[in-house]
């Protein structure tokens, strides 16, 4: 049985008239709300772009990236920027819903599964007036067979407009009309299905290769958009299918000519989609194709060379448009670089052009290579030339670009805003960068990776940043396993393993240990072995200390983050709380206490509420409600014996009861030492 252990906590004391309360800020204006377009390449290396890597490598082979050199001349390079899981759907949900995998829904290899219905990238950019749109790849649809009854199709996630593929298989193939004869199987050899919002329109696509067709899509809707509604700001994601999967050539050398009166063309004739139609699979870029490469090289190198001609003949368009001053454009990709070709009998290794650069690991690896992803933000005019050596994270960006339009930031998004950064403008917030994933299968046996990680098994991994340090672990197999501890801005080859070689390092081991539990939460379809250990306490925080309340009046159709500049905070002593609810009216509401607990053991916390709420202990997102207009939300958590932090924010509707939290023992308490195991040092 059940008894009450502790705690109960009233979002009625945040309040006590709304009339006290600051009158909400409007969203920015969108004179001032800038265009975003986010342009995501799929399997893409840090190793590929060539100021980053290419253009200085002395391997026997290489290859050029002149657009995106000129335009991370012009921005920032954001050199040190992460990925959430080195493989494809979990990177694109991590995107788009702001959270990391340690709370994402989509894990590990659930490709195709829904993404859930919360607030999106594009959703909180559409509720403070962007226009949106999706272009390429998705992947995040669920069940179904429709735009109609695939419950998480892009227009039901935040989308004006969605053209692409929709499927997670459908992007390996990049001529969507077309039979691939040399095709190593009939699913890469068939022709696959391409939407258009509500529309499967494939058929019109005879010899469209999509690298081409996207780009042509995203000018015309660039060109139309500021023909019809200039007045509006704009939200692209530009999510390519390349050079992943089928290493396919394009169809046609590349249009002469950028921008909005040359290179690739939008022409909307059946058969005749974009004027690069011509024969599948032919043109080989002639500065590769006589080097005495292999074929799966040439097609290789070519494919990253139209991705590159193409992010040239975008920025172009801008310029036409004179949209380039008002236009924020990001650049990176889902994880590190893939070994595949899908050709009958024919191989391709990133070792060709070192793809994962200076690094170990790659796509599937949570070594540097796998996880450490090019990416470039360009703003002309906002955004100053230059190098970022800072870890930040996918998940940042919802918070980032939320911040630059004037929205409201979801309580449950994981990311800070990278504004400072990128603007150059106030105090950097510290990103939480943190990456798990499981893979069955192992890292490749190439000859420049460290010998002892040759062919190792991946199994449950897992990365975490501290402290300026790379925490790594491969194969977990329970907790007390210890994190390979890396100093990746002097070893980015993750050569030297500092774990256990000082009083310090073992200080920051045991840190490791801790922050992975207070920073996650488990999820039932990616089981982790970590996932019953207790949370650690933290012993730092004052037991006695009073309960802190602040309350925004903003009315938002989520729980969000509260405005500082727009918040009061509430003095809770004498509060009638029934009558503190009613006049409260709408708005955000948060509280942070401290949760002493007795003693080691497992806990349920029941959390009792009219509005959605997001409630972390810690920095675990424990309780999660958005979107689902529960009214009794619980979960079982292990917690350590001492004291938590906890902060809850709830959106008050006006009308609400008290609600309340509550912290029940459950019986059976586990006892689990997270004392980690020494390990070996391991040098070069």
């Amino acid at each position: 049985m059940r008894s009450r252990h502790l705690l109960c906590l009233f979002v009625g004391l945040m309040v006590w008239s709304n009339s006290l309360a600051p009158t909400p800020a409007n969203a920015a204006d969108s004179a001032s709300q800038p265009n975003i377009l986010f342009v995501l390449y799929d399997d893409l290396g840090w190793g590929d772009l060539g100021c980053y890597y290419q253009n200085e490598s002395k391997h026997d082979r290489t290859h050029q990236t002149p657009h995106w050199d000129a335009m991370a001349a012009e921005g920032l390079q954001m050199r040190n920027h992460y990925c959430p899981a080195p493989v494809c759907a979990p990177s694109r949900a991590s995107l788009l819903t702001g959270v990391h995998q340690g709370h994402a829904s989509i894990r590990d290899n659930q490709f195709d599964k829904a993404l859930p219905d919360v607030p999106t990238v594009a959703s909180v950019l559409k509720s403070v007036g962007y226009t949106t749109a999706l272009v390429g790849k998705y992947g995040l649809q669920g069940e179904g067979n429709s735009a109609e009854n695939w419950p998480a199709y892009p227009t039901k996630r935040g989308f004006d407009e969605f053209f692409g593929y929709v499927r997670h298989r459908d992007g390996h193939n990049h001529y969507p009309a077309d039979k691939w004869p040399i095709a190593n199987g009939d699913a890469h050899a068939n022709p696959v299905e391409l939407w258009h919002n509500d529309d499967e329109i494939s058929s019109q696509l005879k010899g469209c290769y999509t690298a081409d067709l996207f780009t042509a899509k995203t000018k015309r809707f660039l060109v139309e958009h500021q023909s019809q509604s200039a007045d509006d700001p704009f939200f692209v994601f530009l999510s390519y299918d390349t050079p992943h999967a089928s290493i396919q050539y394009p169809s046609a050398p590349y249009p002469e000519g950028k921008g909005v009166n040359g290179g690739v063309q939008w022409l909307g004739e059946t058969e005749r989609m974009i004027n690069t139609v011509g024969p599948i699979d032919s043109y080989k870029h002639p500065d590769y194709a006589n080097q005495g490469w292999t074929d799966a090289e040439v097609r290789f190198a070519t494919s990253v060379r139209r991705l590159d001609d193409l992010m040239g003949d975008l920025l172009q368009t801008l310029r036409d448009l004179e949209l380039e001053e008002n236009t924020l454009v990001v650049f990176s990709s889902d994880n590190g670089p893939h070994s595949e070709s899908y050709i009958q009998n024919v191989n391709y290794a990133p070792t060709s052009f070192q793809s994962y650069g200076p690094f170990d690991g790659m796509k599937r690896d949570c070594y540097e290579g796998g996880i450490r992803v090019p990416t470039v933000a360009w703003w002309p005019g906002k955004i100053a030339a230059g190098i970022d050596q800072s870890p930040s994270q996918f998940h940042d960006w919802l918070t980032t670009f939320a911040d630059l339009a004037g929205a409201n930031v979801p309580a449950r998004a994981d990311g800070v805003s990278l504004v400072p950064t990128l603007l150059q403008k106030g105090q950097q917030a510290t990103p939480t960068t943190y990456v798990e994933y499981f893979n069955g299968g192992k890292t490749p046996n190439y000859e420049d990776y460290e010998p002892s990680r040759r062919g190792a098994r991946r199994g449950q991994m897992q990365a975490i940043f501290m402290d300026g340090y790379k925490g790594v672990r491969h194969n977990i197999q329970s907790h007390a396993d210890p994190f390979e501890i890396y100093d990746v801005a002097k070893d980015p080859g993750e050569a030297n393993n500092l774990a256990g070689t000082s009083p310090e390092m073992e200080k920051l081991q045991q840190r490791m240990h801790d922050r992975v539990l207070q920073l996650r939460s488990a999820n039932a379809t990616a089981e982790r072995p970590y996932d019953g250990e207790p949370i650690p306490a933290d012993e730092s925080l004052n037991a006695d200390a009073p309960m802190v309340v602040n309350y925004c009046p903003t009315k938002t159709s989520i729980v969000s983050r509260l405005d500082p500049a727009q918040s009061t905070k509430v003095d809770i002593e004498g509060l009638d709380l029934a009558d503190a609810v009613r006049s409260a009216g709408q708005g955000n509401a948060r509280v942070q206490t401290v949760l002493n607990v007795a003693k080691t053991g497992r806990y349920e916390l029941r959390l009792k509420a009219t509005g959605d709420a997001v409630l972390r202990v810690h920095d675990a997102a424990l309780i999660d409600t958005t979107g689902h207009d529960k009214t009794d939300a619980s979960v079982e958590v292990t917690l350590e014996a001492g004291t938590h932090p906890v902060d809850m924010i709830v959106r008050l509707a006006g009308n609400d009861s008290v609600p309340a939290l509550e912290l029940n023992e459950l019986p059976d308490a586990p006892k689990k030492s997270r004392k980690p195991a020494k390990q070996k040092r391991k040098s070069k």
